[in-house]
């Protein structure tokens, strides 16, 4: 397939992203300013809303300042006027970096994944700028170059990490095929970076799983305060649906909060509040209905659920070693110890990027500090992801494992292959074997072994 025409369906597909991002946002946004505002709807502010909010969940920080009119009707002192929302609802952020990353594989089979990478960033770029000139809001302020930056490098991370993987897996013909090459050419060393990648997945899989679950357990055993605070906004239908829908965009960045306090070092809501294993203190709460999903309290033995990120080392570092076994690869400590450290560097990067978005300013005041901090986050999956798969990685081998090694030891002392091993008990006729045509047998009588001692067959002895 020609480069041009691959570097334009790229583009296109970054173009449906972009608009299915801002669609999910302009629908609800439309039926909102519909059954709120009725005919009296300033609708010029509707396109303005769903970019500034498209922005917000690209990690892009909102500075808001309520105007006096409204600071007065509601109540809120003069010094909480101003104040900036930077919690991401990380939900739009996914989608982006999933479809980018489907982007970018279908570009790596065309076999000219470069262009389509740079034509899809490209694409998304443009109308990250488009979206960021056509958005002012009175009272909500973003940075043009975030709004533009942030979005785009989230899609040329989906789109680049989609292509490289696929490039590697299937070949290229180009630069991944050459490093893919190198990498070969220095032995046990040649299956570090894709293991590295592979157990890096495995960890990343498994501890946004532990976090699904911590979640959807949280929401069994105190779903009851989560309806208490919403009885307790007081809000009619439209409301209440409103208040849903954002708190499904908060849903991955509560996900990241459980990851962060099953890993140990928890997270905050606010000022000097800490929510971690050992302990809970938290001052008042605003009215949020999922932050009734926070524990009231901890323990000292609840540090075990440590063992969780441990244990997700420990899987990654299980397949990890059976594939070494499988492909007889990175028999020495070396390569595997250096595979291990790789695993734990990559998962602690993904957790501080994680860390990072899900954490920031909540509100005015004391709610200006919420989330995990993104240093503890790393350095705790670092060091628990690097001893499960330190375990499981540089442990003694079995005796499977050297078994296996002998036997290809000494078939390559001996000069043939395990298939040439095993080709005389294949073969059509056994030694001794009359020849002649494959299909034919010889017969029973011509057999030395029903002959006795003596030269005679059975049948003549007994006569």
């Amino acid at each position: 397939m020609q480069r041009l025409l691959v570097a334009l369906l790229a583009a296109v597909d970054a173009a449906i992203a972009a608009a299915v991002g801002l669609t999910v946002l302009l629908a609800p946004l439309t039926l909102l300013w519909t059954f709120a505002f009725g005919a009296a709807a300033d609708w010029g502010a509707l396109w303005p809303a769903t970019g500034v909010l498209w922005q917000f969940g690209h990690a892009v920080p909102l500075d808001i300042l309520l105007p006096d009119d409204m600071r007065v009707a509601v109540g809120i002192p003069q010094e909480a006027a101003a104040f900036t929302l930077s919690v991401t609802p990380m939900a739009f952020l996914l989608f982006t970096l999933l479809f980018a990353a489907r982007s970018g594989r279908r570009a790596a089979r065309s076999g000219a994944w470069a262009a389509g990478v740079l034509a899809g960033t490209l694409a998304f770029g443009a109308i990250a700028a488009g979206v960021v000139l056509s958005s002012h809001i009175a009272g909500v302020t973003t940075s043009p170059v975030l709004g533009i930056l942030l979005p785009t490098a989230v899609y040329l991370a989906g789109a680049a990490g989609g292509a490289v993987v696929e490039a590697w897996r299937e070949g290229d013909d180009g630069l991944v095929d050459r490093v893919h090459d190198l990498l070969d050419d220095h032995g046990d060393h040649g299956a570090v970076v894709a293991e590295t990648a592979r157990g890096t997945a495995v960890v990343v899989v498994a501890l946004t799983a532990a976090g699904a679950l911590s979640v959807a357990l949280m929401v069994l055993l105190r779903g009851s305060e989560v309806v208490t605070l919403f009885e307790a906004a007081r809000v009619d239908a439209l409301g209440a649906t409103v208040i849903t829908l954002g708190q499904l965009a908060y849903l991955p960045t509560i996900v990241v909060w459980a990851v962060s306090w099953l890993a140990g070092p928890g997270f905050a809501v606010g000022v000097g509040t800490a929510v971690s294993p050992a302990g809970t203190q938290l001052g008042v709460l605003p009215g949020i209905p999922m932050l009734g999903l926070i524990p009231e309290n901890g323990s000292i033995w609840m540090l075990i659920v440590v063992l969780v990120p441990v244990a997700a080392g420990a899987v990654a570092g299980w397949m990890v070693r059976s594939r070494l076994v499988w492909e007889q690869t990175a028999v020495n400590w070396r390569p595997r110890a250096v595979i291990a450290l790789g695993i734990a560097a990559l998962s602690a990067s993904v957790a501080a990027l994680a860390g990072w978005a899900a954490s920031g300013s909540l509100g005015p005041g004391r709610l200006a500090e919420a989330g995990p901090h993104p240093g503890l986050f790393a350095l705790a999956i670092g060091v628990e992801v690097l001893v499960g798969a330190g375990i499981l990685l540089l442990s003694p081998r079995n005796r499977d494992e050297l078994a296996e090694e002998r036997t290809d030891r000494w078939t390559a002392q001996m000069g043939m292959s395990p298939v040439e091993v095993d080709a005389p008990i294949a073969a059509p006729h056994a030694a001794g074997a009359v020849p002649g045509d494959d299909d034919e047998t010889a017969p029973i009588e011509g057999s030395d072994f029903f002959r006795d001692r003596h030269g005679d067959s059975g049948d003549s002895g007994r006569r």
